[in-house]
């Protein structure tokens, strides 16, 4: 299993920043909305797991078969391109700017909520009978899912707001430790054990994955959850995407950057 050095793959990160600000919107759309579909069927596929198993250690272990296929095909996630794109900017690549940091995160926030909407009203679908039954138990858990997420930080207040945004801080960490794993190597296998270590730990420790949310929350209202748009997206997916954020960048982006691009100088030995 080839691997790369650290300078040779944070290197990598930044040539693949660069080249998502620059690509058209037609291909970041495409490619987003894929991304977002693939990760909300590995989330149905780990609830099915849970549900069936009673093991959720087991549907973290497979649940991260789906974040190794959308890399594999080139897709992305917004939890990625949050740790990539500012790196393109802080490196001052030609033609990079803030306004097009934005446009990406932007283009890639619409596409992964489509194609994890998609998906979720697949599953509704599936998990109903054409919405001609109540939800089968794998519908019922994904439905729980979204009140104890939403209205379970709410009864918290502050505090719950305070502990959503870290659990999403600490999601992003791994999540985007994972996105740099698929460039450490240039095997096939050493991409996939590099990306599956960091997924699986996000998925059973709970953390909150802003495109992951993208699909449950939407499913637990086309189930009939007790929560509103409202409550999911002020105490779930608003302060979500602000921690993966500020966890991706502060805890990976930034740091491998600054200590393997931007080194400090060495201390002589007399």
């Amino acid at each position: 299993m080839a691997y790369l050095v650290p300078s040779e793959f944070v290197t990598k990160m930044v040539d693949a920043g660069e080249s998502k600000i620059f690509m058209s919107t037609r291909d970041t759309l495409v490619r987003a909305y894929m991304a977002g579909a693939i990760l909300a069927l590995a989330a149905w596929f780990a609830v099915t797991i849970n549900v069936q198993t009673g093991q959720p250690l087991l549907g973290a272990v497979l649940f991260p078969v789906g974040f190794v296929m959308l890399y594999l095909f080139g897709f992305d996630l917004l939890t990625g391109v949050f740790v990539l794109c500012p790196l393109a900017l802080i490196d001052k690549r030609p033609g990079v700017t803030l306004k097009g940091v934005l446009r990406n995160w932007g283009l890639v926030f619409v596409g992964n909520f489509a194609g994890a909407f998609t998906v979720a009203v697949m599953m509704a679908i599936y998990v109903t009978n054409g919405f001609a039954t109540p939800p089968s138990a794998v519908g019922h858990a994904i439905g729980i899912v979204g009140e104890s997420r939403t209205l379970g930080y709410q009864q918290h207040g502050a505090n719950g707001m305070l502990t959503l945004f870290v659990r999403g801080m600490l999601c992003n960490w791994m999540v985007s430790a994972g996105v740099v794993g698929a460039m450490i190597s240039t095997q096939v296998s050493g991409k996939v054990i590099a990306m599956w270590m960091p997924i699986m730990l996000f998925f059973y420790m709970v953390f909150e994955h802003s495109i992951v949310n993208m699909f449950l929350f939407p499913s637990g209202l086309l189930l009939g959850a007790k929560f509103t748009i409202m409550d999911y997206l002020i105490w779930n997916e608003i302060p979500t995407v602000l921690g993966n954020l500020v966890g991706g960048l502060a805890f990976t982006g930034l740091t491998l950057y600054a200590t393997h691009i931007k080194t400090g100088p060495t201390r002589s030995i007399k």
